[in-house]
């Protein structure tokens, strides 16, 4: 009986979240240019609130208004670059999921390369080293003989 009741209670929980997850609805055009501009915009704008989700996924209420005003602002004819421009004066430049390259934001483009770059010598030279160490360590023919002959008194 308490395994049917906590069945219950977890498909119940579990309906109950996968109705939460659901994408809320996005406005749309009847023209298709516009929409794909929308659809686009929404993309490349990141949610404020919820930081790794673009205006797009965001189910949160700060994305829905986004998504409004994106949607208010194309019906009023306004170009692209003043819907970002916006945005960008408004939520600063955090908003944009592809931030302009500039001098606060040379470590955020380049700043990945830089680290790939450095692990590479340093496993180049790791290997270096490690063939270096084994060359010194292996024997010559002579001394294999000596080894193999003390080995075989041994014996």
């Amino acid at each position: 009986m308490l395994n049917r009741i906590l069945c219950a209670v977890a498909l119940l929980f579990v309906g109950a979240t996968t109705v939460l997850a659901m994408p809320s609805q996005t406005q749309g055009f009847d023209d298709p240019v516009m929409e794909k501009r929308y659809q686009s915009l929404i993309k490349e704008l990141r949610c404020p609130k919820c930081q790794n989700q673009n205006l797009a996924d965001s189910n949160s209420q700060i994305a829905v208004d986004l998504r409004n005003e994106v949607y208010d602002m194309l019906s009023q004819g306004k170009a692209d670059m003043e819907i970002t421009s916006y945005m960008v004066d408004r939520y600063g430049e955090f908003v944009l999921y592809r931030p302009k390259v500039s001098q606060l934001t040379y470590i955020l483009w380049f700043g990945p390369a830089i680290i790939l770059f450095i692990g590479v010598v340093i496993v180049v030279i790791a290997a270096r080293r490690k063939a270096a160490t084994k060359k010194e360590l292996s024997l010559s023919s002579e001394q294999q003989q000596q080894l193999d002959a003390i080995l075989k008194e041994k014996d």
